[in-house]
């Protein structure tokens, strides 16, 4: 725009000097300068904003000219519909340039009409020669920058692409290791749940030779740590690193999560009954779904909503339920069981209960407000 700016001011600048000149040489009928200057002021002001607003700024100039060029105030009105013809190629596209062009004719048409020169043959070539050159200067501007935006976006695309395939590569070269290192820990294990089956049989008639097992099953165990470590770091994601390990949380942590969210502004009613030896895989799981819930409730469920949180364990089976009576975000179809689908935190929830062999289930509770429901077994099947 200061580009623009500096051009108009030029184009202002050369009018009125010719002004001025017109006025010293004593040429008859020129319009009082009250009038010039604030006709030329309005001539060149719409050219400023040419790139920014092309078809504005031409129409604008379009009128004026006429009174400009009516007055005879300079060559403001010529220099400025050539520029704005060029813009409007350029910056609003061949349609918007041809019917601009249309309406610079038809003005120029009924102005050369109404002065009826006796150069009427040279004004329309000049006319035509002028509006071919600023036309074919746009295209081939137009052109140049169109080609220019589709390099760069496909440079971006190729970028893209490529870190794309660097990810998938690195996820792919992982997901082999992991697989191998998997073999590895699972034959580690395998070999203890053995020597330690031996070891238990010849305690007492052979307790050299169980000693000989327990040794064996200390130095596997070593060593599958040791790999099992190893395949936590290559299943880790490169954000993590430098991240320090902290302890994970089990169901015990429920009521400090609870505490928290009661903090931000969500009031929880949490009820939970004997949960203390859980694996900690199960407990875990129990917690992680449970936090997840409560997060989107926090953000979906609107100002002044409350949840509840019962997690209750029979024989086998924790049982899972948190609901919240807030609006949500997502509507339920009428008459429709579908579940309905979820973020990256549904899949989650989703994915750690069907490790541990339960079920989960998300929804529109009864009575308005959401839902999750999770079932984990407390024993695996072997």
């Amino acid at each position: 725009m200061a580009g623009d700016t500096v051009l108009a001011v030029l184009l202002g600048l050369i009018d009125m000097l010719l002004f001025v000149a017109d006025g010293l040489a004593d040429i008859a009928e020129l319009p009082p300068w009250y009038i010039a200057v604030p006709v030329n002021i309005a001539m060149v002001v719409p050219l400023v904003f040419r790139r920014k607003s092309p078809l504005w700024s031409a129409y604008v100039v379009l009128v004026i000219s006429v009174v400009h060029a009516t007055l005879q105030l300079g060559v403001a009105s010529v220099a400025g519909l050539a520029m704005s013809i060029y813009s409007v190629v350029v910056y609003a596209g061949r349609r918007q340039g041809l019917v601009f062009v249309g309406a610079v004719v038809v003005s120029s048409a009924l102005q050369l009409a109404l002065d009826q020169t006796d150069e009427l043959f040279i004004s329309v070539l000049f006319l035509a020669f002028g509006i071919a050159l600023c036309w074919t200067l746009g295209e081939f501007v137009g052109a140049r920058r169109a080609y220019d935006v589709e390099v760069e976006a496909r440079l971006h695309l190729l970028e893209t692409e490529r870190d794309q395939a660097t990810r998938i590569a690195v996820a792919e070269e992982r997901g082999r290791i992991a697989r191998e290192l998997h073999d590895v820990v699972a034959h580690a294990v395998s070999v203890m749940v053995v020597q330690a089956d031996g070891a238990s049989y010849a305690l007492e008639s052979n307790p050299d030779l169980a000693r000989r097992a327990l040794q064996t099953i200390s130095e596997t165990g070593r060593g599958a740590l040791g790999e099992l470590r190893r395949l936590l770091d290559v299943l880790r994601s490169d954000d993590a690193d430098g991240e320090p390990r902290v302890p994970q949380p089990d169901a015990h942590a429920l009521a400090e999560l609870a505490e928290r969210m009661r903090t931000a502004g969500v009031p929880v009613e949490l009820e939970t009954n004997e949960l203390g030896d859980l694996p900690a895989g199960v407990s875990l799981g129990i917690y992680r779904i449970v936090q997840e819930s409560l997060t989107n409730t926090l953000k979906h469920a609107g100002r002044g909503a409350t949840a509840s949180v019962r997690v209750h364990r029979t024989g086998d089976l924790v049982e899972v339920l948190v609901s919240d009576d807030g609006a949500g975000r997502v509507p339920q179809l009428a008459g429709s069981t579908q579940r309905l689908p979820g973020g990256n935190g549904l899949i989650g929830m989703r994915e750690r209960a069907h490790v541990y062999g339960g079920t989960l289930e998300v929804g529109p509770a009864q009575g308005g407000g959401w839902q999750v429901r999770a079932a984990l077994p407390v024993r695996l099947d072997k």
